[in-house]
């Protein structure tokens, strides 16, 4: 933003000296503060006042979306008392102060008052000194001390003292992440040691493998540099993104930089190496002892490059450049350059494990399990890179053999298993999944584990006429929390497996059968986990911009304009997530859209899912804006759950499955267990006075829900599992630390759903 042309525009109506005037030279901008959000005792606006116990932070302070506004520190309480140290070499000629309030400022100079200002403005405003006020000023140090309050809507305060006949232009504060104290008892273990030491990729499993994670050296750089950097800033713990307690930097890339990484490996010959990476927000090039081996734009799902060529026996060094512009059309979800409301900490760079692993010429490079519950069969395709004659399909049933065949490479291979067990929450059974490749002469060239749960999921009418949600032939209501999977110690990457496994083991006690995983992909393990314990998914795609107007459930809904190329990603990413996550029992439902969020082209993004996968249901957009394809029709009220019938006239939901996809959102903040206790903590419909009215609303929304289940609503989605930062609606708290409400009762008070 250009803060002279504004300025310039206020100053006109000054008088301005003559020009005979001296020259003057713009004071230094000091942007660093202490402050508080309480009253401080004493006389605060004094020079010789304590203020080693306040905390520091950076101009301006305010909130996010405040029109003109450069925000430095978040501020969203009533209250700030701000004071800094400015040095002057020199008196200003013209000394005035240049400020932005918002609501009410008192501004002190040296302890002296020089300014009271009621109500707010729009944007900075220079106000001039009187001789008598820049008395106060001296050569040397000087305090600027500033009290500003705010009651409703957006805030921002910032004050500078300025020479009038030569403003400067403010520059834009380094954006930094909050730095919460808290902690998951999982993220309170991790070390260099043990972070992500499993198998990455549970439905494809070998034997041999190196894991990567761990210390690497990391650097920053400008945008424009593509060389890689002589000089490394530290250390940062893979898989941990840059900005997160866990990865050990807790700092924000930057517009105009690029994210760096290095570490060496060991390996021995092998005909073909594999470089896996689960996950890099967004756009990464890859190099290998100096070489390019490949780059990859996508910041969700896994994806491998071969590094034969690259790498030699010993060590080998390997470099990833990264780059993460955060806003536009890229696929980044809830993440924001400005966490606020809804919206969270950016993401950059590497967020999930990397890992090696070596395998022949000829190898099993993908599968494609489907399976068939009505007829107790199992296919599996296994793709194949180079050529081979046969691949073998052994299925057992613990550690004994229940069926076995042999087939073609990249061909379906199908077994019936007599008197198959089938998937379901209630009895999440999987059969191991052996396979085998040989060449010409018989030789096995590759053998891989995986697994497969044999489940058909479908919808069908009730004897009221009312479509319903259907797995292996029989009802189910799918009754589950909105999952955002955000970490406060590693942001989108959880602390660790067993944080994973306890999250859903804990939802399934509680009485979910399903969880909705909202904008986000997760680590492959963590399905891996929901293929275990029994937990239905319905998986959203992870959403960007533009936006066209949320119109809900609204007849004739617009969609956003998008250019191609950022259309062609969009559908890129979308496949590769299919693609990543299809072979999973867990996963009953794809979600394209979430709220117009990023909703373009509708039907033909609906069609290319209904062709792609068959197998599954599709919502095509949670919460509208509803277009006749796929299975679901999908509206969203808070706090209590309804649903708009009045807007079916003439059979528009007809044919299409009746949900809630979001309600509930009832806050309750839990003390010590707050992201930041000093902002505006929230949840929806306002918060309870005491955790008593907070169950109480719980039970009331669930009984509201359940007059609905009676008349045709088949599934809904209660906001949500954690809270999440600022938003404070979650049945645990953001650090996992506090179960709000304990999982028996909350089996107890959903029964009800059930019967």
């Amino acid at each position: 933003m250009n803060f002279r042309k504004s300025i310039l525009s206020i100053l006109s109506a000054v008088i301005i000296f003559a020009t005979a005037a001296p020259a003057a030279t713009a004071l230094g901008i000091v942007d660093q503060w202490k402050y508080l959000l309480t009253a401080p005792a004493g006389e605060w606006q004094s020079p010789g006042f304590d203020d080693t116990q306040w905390k520091k932070g950076t101009g301006g302070f305010g909130t996010t979306g405040t029109p003109k506004a450069r925000i430095g520190t978040n501020w969203q309480s009533k209250n700030i008392w701000l004071r800094k140290i400015f040095t002057l070499e020199s008196i200003p000629l013209k000394p005035a102060l240049l400020i932005y309030h918002d609501e009410d400022a008192e501004i002190f100079i040296n302890g002296t008052q020089v300014q009271s200002l009621q109500g707010y403005i729009t944007d900075y405003k220079v106000i001039p000194l009187s001789e008598q006020q820049k008395a106060l000023l001296k050569n040397g140090d000087n305090l600027l001390a500033v009290n500003c309050q705010q009651q409703t809507g957006g805030q921002f305060i910032d004050v500078h003292v300025v020479d009038s006949n030569d403003l400067p232009i403010l520059p834009q504060p380094e954006r930094k992440p909050f730095i919460s104290k808290l902690i998951t008892p999982w993220g309170e273990t991790v070390t260099e040691k043990n972070a992500w030491t499993e198998y990455p990729r549970p439905q494809m499993q070998r034997k041999e493998w190196q894991n990567l994670n761990g210390k690497w050296d990391y650097a920053i750089t400008p945008f424009r540099t593509q060389e890689a950097p002589r000089k490394w800033s530290g250390k940062i713990l893979v898989p941990f993104c840059l900005e997160s307690k866990l990865g050990g930097v807790q700092k924000m890339l930057q517009n105009g930089e690029a994210l760096w990484y290095r570490r060496d490996f060991k390996i021995k010959p092998s005909d073909t190496t594999l470089l896996n990476f689960e996950a890099v927000d967004y756009h990464c090039k890859v190099y290998v002892n100096g070489r390019q081996v490949g780059e990859h734009k996508g910041g969700n799902t896994p994806f491998a490059l071969d590094i034969s060529d690259a790498v030699k026996s010993g060590p080998n060094e390997l470099l990833v450049r990264v780059e993460d512009e955060q806003e536009g059309f890229q696929l980044r979800g809830k993440q924001t350059l400005n966490p606020r409301g809804i919206w969270y900490t950016q993401v950059s760079g590497i967020w999930q494990s990397v890992w090696l692993e070596q395998v022949g010429e000829i190898y099993i490079e993908d599968l494609i399990i489907k399976t068939d519950a009505d007829n107790g069969t199992i296919s599996v395709t296994p793709q194949i890179s180079g050529l081979a004659e046969a691949v073998k399909l052994t299925v057992k049933e613990g550690p004994t053999a229940v069926a076995e065949t042999t087939g073609k490479p990249n061909r379906a291979i199908s077994v019936k298993i007599d008197n198959a067990k089938l998937w379901s929450p209630s009895s999440p059974y999987l059969y191991t999944l052996e396979l085998t490749l040989y060449d010409e002469s018989g030789k096995v060239q590759d053998s891989i584990s995986s697994y497969a749960g044999i489940r058909t999921v479908g919808k069908r009418k009730d004897s009221n006429g009312n479509l319903r949600f259907t797995l292996n032939g029989k009802e189910i209501f799918h009754w589950g929390p909105l999952d955002q999977g955000w970490w406060p110690d590693g942001l989108l990457t959880p602390p660790s497996d067993e944080a994973m496994i306890f999250e859903i083991e804990w939802l399934k006690k509680a009485g979910f059968n399903m969880i909705r995983k909202h904008i986000k992909v997760e680590p492959r393990r963590y399905y891996y986990h929901c293929d275990q314990i029994g937990m239905m998914m319905w998986q959203d795609q992870v959403s960007s911009g533009n936006n066209p107007k949320w119109t809900r459930l609204q007849p004739e809904p617009k969609d956003a304009q998008w250019p191609e190329k950022h259309h062609i990603q969009f559908m890129l990413e979308l496949e590769r997530m299919i693609d990543n996550l299809e072979n999973h029992p867990c996963i009953v439902c794809w979600v394209p859209f979430n709220e117009a969020w990023g909703q373009h082209r509708t039907m033909e993004v609906g069609q290319l899912i209904v062709k792609r996968d068959p197998s599954r249901l599709v919502n095509i957009a949670s919460g509208g804006n509803f277009w006749p394809i796929g299975d679901i029709v999908d509206h969203h009220q808070y706090p209590h759950p309804g649903f708009p019938y009045d807007l079916g006239k003439e059979g528009r939901f007809d044919g299409f499955v009746k949900v809630v996809g979001e309600f509930g959102g009832h806050g309750y903040p839990v003390k010590g267990h707050l992201w930041d206790s000093e902002r505006k903590n929230w949840g929806y419909g306002g918060l309870p006075k005491n955790k008593a009215e907070y169950k109480e609303r719980f039970s009331k929304s669930i009984s509201m829900l359940n007059d609905l289940r009676k008349k045709d609503i088949a599934g809904a989605v209660y906001t949500q599992t954690t809270d999440v930062e600022g938003e404070i609606n979650g049945l645990i708290s953001y650090d996992r630390k506090s179960i709000k409400i304990p999982a028996k009762e909350l089996s107890e008070i959903s029964s009800i759903l059930f019967q």
